[in-house]
């Protein structure tokens, strides 16, 4: 006999795309209307910041 799966193994439907556009418009306009302000970032510019590198690499020194 099998027992039912507990609600920590069940699987978490995804929400439609039209749902979840949908909410963020809606967050986005209660964030406007707060006074938030949207940044533009150039193409290209990423926010990761840089130091010593994780890559490993393999080679003769």
């Amino acid at each position: 006999m099998q027992s039912k799966p507990s609600a920590s193994k069940q699987k978490v439907a995804p929400v439609p795309s039209a749902e979840a556009r949908l909410a963020l418009e809606e967050q986005m306009a209660a964030f406007l209307k707060s006074g938030g302000e949207v940044q533009q970032i150039p193409r290209g510019v990423s926010g990761q910041v840089y130091g010593s590198s994780r890559q490993i690499t393999i080679g003769k020194k």
